[in-house]
């Protein structure tokens, strides 16, 4: 399943930036809204992809924190993917009872539950504000240029929710409070364009419906990034205000019927991250730094994780979501590896290069940002691995860790300035921190054991037992040992304890003898000195080369390009069509009576007892899931697949195992992406799992 990938900030050292690109296949392309190609959508395709019909579906897109959605009743109810909202399932889950395994149908807006950590954005005003930050940054150092930026950027933000901070009024039923809002900075063309993004947040996200895994993943990881496919990967949340839903006046309505083969589609959505204008010393930095090491690890914590769900029923429940995205991210980084060994794909970056090179001389005037790029990437690759392990947390995989770190850095960052502080921990982030910190989630202390002792070991492997850090860390106490003392001693697993601590600042963390804050503290001056380090000597001079390869791009190709991914709101154009592999034909559209011949009746091919109990009555021609041409990445999970009159026709979930290269480039031939048919939704919400109401809410008659 298409997940934004879960790489640690280690794994995202490379600063993007910019190449010589064609302007974009007809279908290739995610295009900010204020930049859609219309013109063209209409010579090919002769559909009129207006302001309003752009409007409307902006309106009704949905970012949550790890996915994409889209409002599809008035009433607030929210279509995404099941792996999207799988933590939420995990959280309300325990030992003896998992609703990842079993489902969820919520008959009752009171049935509804609550999902602790989600929040669902809604972009509702997007503001240019190149101009300003280029001022700040004009005529200073690298390393000035980029406190300045980063400074400018956050007084944007501040003044940009201070101008929206909601206002409470008073009504019969007591104090009601107003719209709550979230104001984002972007960063486009890698330099080229700075935007102020203002998000109208909802932080009340319940959880309505989910089918099981084993129908919404059927195939597992053997069927993951392939396709035929037959999965229901599907979910439904609810946004509240003020304890009621919210209002949407205008929502995507589902056209269950779904589109027809070759049929212009178009996909609203926030597509995570990509690196197509990486420079080739960059790709060179990730093939050979950033994924090896990152595929020995996670290959090898997921055999920990297998073993462990075999201990018992009740370790495999609680081990199912933590390992189902953990092998996602294998199954990613393996294709990227072998993206990057393609050498046409390097081949054609360094004509790319050649080419901006060429065009651009007069522009660059006799600098070569190229070469800036690669002396940052020295630098970057001398750092790598100990910022990997400690900055990055490779090092401490720990929620409880997590936790600690997060309280120790706002209680020293919250003491500054705004505009002083660490990004992360700027005014307009500090709410979505302490709704995280203070949900309540189940945190299992032997899960927590085997992966804080995974990550101790590997570190003492890779930094060796003489680094200062491990040397005090493991010099009396095993990996183990000292992970088992941690977790045990540790009280935050408590949200109370969680929100007294933050409540408290810095005095409390001072005063605190919890041993994974004693630990966060411990541990700090060395990582954010190598984070330090990084910021000056890798991200900021590759940033002032980047904006002098975005000057020198943008002279020869204007916004004719679209910019890379930035989980951001985008709009994808294509149609609904297989491909060719190895000679033989792939149809777009698979059927239900092919996911009960596949069944095996065992995991990962075993369809749920709701399904089999019911088989007479379903329709075994039913459509299931269909491949279109869009260019979509992890992200852009749940979005919803668009007809040009703004029906949704499907919903995105996966790409074919072409896709994933994707992230370096498009293959027009090959890159395909996956959705499943409304009429799949249709025949499982009234046929299986009497969930009418629902079906009807969704506008099915």
């Amino acid at each position: 399943m298409f997940r934004f990938p879960s790489l640690t900030l280690a794994l995202l050292l490379t600063v993007v930036t910019v190449t010589a690109v064609p302007v974009a296949h007809a279908d290739e392309g995610m295009w900010t809204f204020d930049n859609f190609p219309a013109a063209r959508v209409k010579q090919l395709y002769g559909a009129d992809i207006d302001s309003k019909w752009l409007d409307r579906v902006r309106l009704a897109s949905v970012r949550l924190s790890n996915c994409s959605a889209s409002f599809v009743s008035n009433d607030g109810l929210i279509l995404t993917n099941h792996h999207c909202i799988e933590s939420c399932l995990a959280q309300n889950s325990t030992r003896e009872k998992s609703l990842v395994e079993d489902g969820f149908v919520a008959t009752k807006r009171d049935q509804e539950i609550a999902c602790g950590t989600q929040v669902a954005d809604v972009l509702v005003e997007m503001q240019d504000i190149t101009a300003r930050v280029a001022e700040a940054t004009r005529g200073v150092s690298a390393q000035a240029a980029a406190e300045a930026r980063k400074a400018t950027l956050t007084r944007l933000e501040q003044a940009c929710e201070a101008a929206a901070k909601p206002s409470s009024k008073r009504t019969g039923k007591g104090v009601q409070a107003g719209p709550n809002y979230s104001c984002e900075s972007v960063t486009l063309y890698d330099g080229g364009q700075y935007f102020l993004y203002k998000y109208r947040r909802y932080t009340d996200v319940r959880l309505v419906f989910a089918p099981e895994a084993a129908i919404a993943a059927f195939g597992g990881d053997p069927d993951n990034f392939q396709f035929p496919r037959w999965c229901l990967d599907m979910g439904l949340l609810r946004a509240y205000e003020n304890g009621k839903p919210v209002k949407v006046a205008d929502p995507l309505r589902i056209d269950f019927a779904g589109p027809d083969a070759n049929e212009l589609v178009l996909v609203s959505g926030h597509p995570g991250s990509t690196d197509r204008l990486l420079t080739v010393a960059q790709l060179a930095h990730v093939r050979d730094t950033e994924l090896p090491p990152a595929l020995l690890r996670s290959s090898e914590l997921r055999g920990r994780y297998i073993q462990f769900g075999k201990n018992s029923a009740e370790a495999q429940r609680i081990v199912q979501e933590p390992l189902n995205a953990l092998e996602n991210g294998i199954k990613v980084r393996r294709k990227l590896l072998d993206a990057l060994l393609d050498d046409e794909l390097l081949a054609k970056k360094r004509r790319d290069e050649a080419a901006l090179r060429e065009k651009s001389a007069a522009t660059l005037g006799g600098a070569d940002p190229w070469a800036e790029i690669e002396k940052s990437t020295d630098v970057s690759r001398a750092i790598f691995t100990p910022y990997a392990f400690l900055e990055g947390g490779a090092g401490f995989n720990s929620r409880l860790f997590r936790f600690a770190r997060t309280l120790v850095r706002a209680a020293d960052e919250r003491a500054k300035p705004n505009t002083e502080r660490l990004r992360e921990f700027t005014d307009a982030s500090l709410p979505r921190i302490e709704q995280q910190l203070g949900a309540n989630l189940p945190i299992y202390a032997d899960l927590e054991q085997l992966t804080l002792t995974f990550s101790f070991e590997r570190m003492r492997e890779w930094l060796g037992p003489d680094h200062p850090v491990v040397r005090r860390m493991l010099a009396t106490e095993s990996p183990d040992a000292l992970a088992k003392r941690l977790i045990e001693g540790s009280t935050l697993q408590d949200a109370a304890v969680r929100r007294a601590l933050w409540s408290g600042g810095a005095a409390a963390i001072a005063a605190s003898t919890d041993p994974m804050i004693m630990l966060a503290r411990e541990v700090d001056a060395e990582s954010r000195a190598l984070r330090k380090r990084f910021e000056d000597e890798v991200e900021a001079p590759a940033d002032v080369a980047s904006e002098k390869l975005a000057r020198a791009r943008f002279a020869a190709y204007g916004t004719e390009v679209y910019p890379d991914a930035t989980f951001t709101l985008r709009l994808n154009f294509g149609t609904v069509q297989g491909w060719v592999e190895n000679g033989t034909p792939v149809q777009p559209f698979t059927r239900l009576a092919r996911a009960f011949e596949r069944a095996t009746g065992a995991e990962p091919f075993r369809i749920p007892d709701s399904w089999q109990k019911v088989k007479g009555s379903l329709d075994m021609n039913t459509p299931f899931n269909l491949s279109t041409n869009s260019d979509i990445v992890g992200g852009n999970s749940g979005s919803p697949l668009i007809d040009a009159r703004g029906r949704i026709v499907g919903l995105m979930f996966d790409g074919n195992i072409h896709s994933i290269a994707g992230s370096y480039w498009f293959d027009t031939e090959r890159n395909r992406s996956i959705a499943v048919h409304p009429a799949i939704m249709k025949e499982a919400l009234t046929k299986v799992y009497g969930a009418d109401a629902l079906y009807r809410e969704l506008g099915g008659t």
